[in-house]
């Protein structure tokens, strides 16, 4: 596979807007790092994005989350890894990301509501869509994530 396109010079301005989003999601929305990794990593595993889960992983392990919790992220409802809470969140992040197909259902969000406030709510669902534009972009794009010859190499 081969990139068809450098998006960050090919529209600066844009890049930048949606570089400024995901500053404010991981910088100033309050939003635990733990639960924005969650997002990011789940969102790109269904987006098929390798660009993007193979960076949010990283991130994960560099922010100190342990390997399992990471590995099982996309197998999340076979496993009692997940607290409540994460298992929450991991309901609305595929409800909002297959959004054609789910429609967003009432037991989803009902089960989200019960640990998130409105405000963490909102702020949530825009971290949601923030790593969906990413995935859109990287996938649409075909960009290519780094390969470490060690690893691939084993």
């Amino acid at each position: 596979m081969q990139a068809r396109l450098d998006f960050r010079k090919a529209a600066p301005d844009a890049y930048q807007a949606v570089v400024a989003l995901d500053s404010y999601v991981v910088r100033d929305s309050g939003l635990e790092p733990r639960l924005v990794h969650l997002i990011k990593i789940r969102a790109s595993q269904i987006n098929g994005c390798a660009y993007c889960v193979d960076m949010h992983i990283k991130h994960a392990r560099e922010d100190g989350l342990g390997q399992q919790w990471i590995d099982l992220i996309s197998v999340w409802q076979e496993s009692p890894i997940y607290t409540a809470r994460e298992r929450a969140l991991l309901g609305w992040t595929e409800a909002l990301t297959l959004l054609a197909e789910t429609r967003a259902p009432d037991d989803v969000y009902d089960e989200l509501r019960r640990h998130f406030s409105e405000e963490e709510t909102t702020k949530l669902a825009v971290a949601i869509g923030l790593i969906n534009v990413w995935n859109r972009v990287a996938v649409g794009f075909r960009s290519q994530h780094p390969v470490d010859v060690a690893q691939a190499a084993e």
